[in-house]
C-alpha cells in the first residue's frame, strides 16, 4: 500500500513537472529572449531592485536582464575608473543571485567606443585617460550649462579611437573583471550613435573608411570575449544605412558606419531599436545571418506592434533564418530607481517626447505571456 501511494504521488509529481517544462517550451520555442534593459541600481536600491525582479520580473516571465553598469561597480582591475556609488562585490552577488533563482540571463554592458560623456560629463573612461579621446579639440565645460545639439562641433556624445594602443589594455581588464562578477557569458558594448570616429584631426584613424573602423572595433571585441567562450551584444544603429532606408540620423548611420554589417562576424548579436516606428530592420539583420532582438521603449502601440512582426517573422521564416529572430528587449532608459517607482506610481513618467515606457513594458509582457496559449 506504502509503495502504490509513494509511486502515485512520483507520477503526479511527474506530470505536474512536465506540464511546467512544456509551458515553459512553448513560449521559449515562440519568443526565445524576452527582456528588459535597465540601469544599475545604486548601493542603497540594491535590496529594492532584487524585490522588483523577484516580484515583477520573474512573474512577468522575463528571462534577460540587460543591465547598464559602466564604472558603476568597484573595478580592482581599473579603480580609477571607478564611478561614485558603485556597486561592491557584495551586492553584485545578490543581483545575481536573484536572477539565477529566477531564470534570469545577466548581460552587464559598458558602452565601447561611443557615448563617452553626456552633455558637458566626460565620462570615467575619458577622465581617467584623456589621451584616447577621438576629439580631444571639442571643448567640454563642464559646469557651464546645457549643451545644446546641434552645436558648433557636432558634439553628441564623445568617442575613444579604437586605434589608440593603449585603450584595449585598459578596457578589456575591466570587461573580464564585470563579467566575471556578474558570471555573465554575454557582454553587451553598447556601440550605438557613434558620430565621432574617423576624425580628420585624428592622427591614428583620420582619412580611413568608418565602416572598417566600426567593424575593427566589432570584432576585436568579439574576438577577445570569444577567446573566453562569451558573445557580444551591440545595438544595431549603426549597420543600418539611414539615408537609404529614410530612418534617419540617430536610429541608423548617415557616416557609413553601415557598410561594417558585412564585415563583422555573424555570431554578434544586434539589438534592433526603434523607438518612433516599428521599423521591419530585424528582417535586414536576420538574413544577413545574425541572431537579432528587436527593442522598443516608450510607445505602446509600437511595442506591440514590433512585437508581433518579431513573432510573424520567426514564424514564417526559412528553417535556416527562423532562429535569427530571438525576440524582445524592452529599453527604458532611466535610473533602476525611477524606474521602479514609476512601475509602482510613486512618480510619473516624463520622457519629455511623449509616451510612456513604463506603461509600454506591461502591456508588451502582458501579450507576450499570452503567447504561451
Amino acid at each position: 500500500m506504502a509503495n502504490l501511494f509513494i509511486r502515485t504521488v512520483s507520477l503526479f509529481l511527474l506530470i505536474s513537472l512536465s506540464g511546467t517544462a512544456t509551458s515553459q517550451s512553448v513560449l521559449d520555442s515562440v519568443l526565445p529572449v524576452r527582456g528588459i534593459c535597465l540601469s544599475v541600481p545604486k548601493p542603497e536600491g540594491v535590496d529594492r531592485f532584487v524585490k522588483f525582479i523577484k516580484d515583477e520580473l520573474v512573474t512577468r516571465r522575463v528571462n534577460t536582464l540587460v543591465l547598464l553598469v559602466d564604472y558603476n561597480y568597484k573595478y580592482k582591475s581599473h579603480p580609477e575608473l571607478v564611478a561614485e556609488n558603485a556597486l561592491s562585490k557584495k551586492e553584485v552577488k545578490k543581483i545575481v543571485k536573484a536572477c539565477k533563482a529566477g531564470g534570469i540571463r545577466i548581460i552587464p554592458q559598458i558602452n565601447m567606443l561611443g557615448h563617452q560623456s553626456w552633455f558637458q560629463q566626460t565620462g570615467q573612461l575619458l577622465k581617467a585617460y584623456p589621451q584616447f579621446n577621438e576629439t580631444p579639440w571639442v571643448p567640454m565645460k563642464e559646469g557651464s550649462g546645457d549643451l545644446k545639439w546641434p552645436n558648433e562641433w557636432g558634439l553628441y556624445c564623445l568617442s575613444y579611437c579604437p586605434l589608440h594602443p593603449d585603450v584595449h589594455k585598459v578596457v578589456f581588464k575591466v570587461i573580464d573583471e564585470l563579467m566575471d562578477v556578474y558570471e555573465a557569458d554575454a557582454f553587451h558594448a553598447g556601440m550605438d550613435e557613434v558620430f565621432y570616429l574617423g576624425d580628420e584631426k585624428c592622427p591614428r584613424c583620420a582619412g580611413l573608411d568608418h565602416a572598417e573602423l566600426f567593424a575593427g572595433e566589432v570584432t576585436r571585441l568579439r574576438n577577445h570575449l570569444a577567446s573566453k567562450n562569451r558573445e557580444l551584444w551591440i545595438w544595431g544603429d549603426r549597420l543600418i544605412d539611414g539615408k537609404t532606408t529614410g530612418i534617419g540620423y540617430w536610429e541608423a548611420s548617415y557616416n557609413n558606419t553601415h557598410r561594417a554589417i558585412d564585415l563583422i562576424p555573424k555570431d554578434v548579436v544586434i539589438c534592433d531599436w526603434h523607438y518612433e516606428r516599428p521599423d521591419p530592420t530585424a528582417i535586414l539583420f536576420a538574413l544577413k545571418g545574425f541572431r537579432v532582438i528587436t527593442c522598443p521603449w516608450r510607445f505602446p502601440d509600437v511595442s506591440l506592434e514590433q512585437l508581433k512582426i518579431m513573432v510573424d517573422s520567426r514564424k514564417s521564416a526559412s528553417r535556416t533564418v527562423k532562429n535569427n529572430y530571438q525576440g524582445m528587449l524592452h529599453t527604458t532608459w532611466t535610473g533602476a530607481e525611477e524606474f521602479i517607482d514609476q512601475f509602482y506610481g510613486k512618480k510619473e513618467v516624463n520622457t519629455g517626447r511623449g509616451g510612456n515606457y513604463v506603461e509600454a513594458f506591461k502591456v508588451l509582457f502582458e501579450e507576450i505571456n499570452k503567447l504561451d496559449k
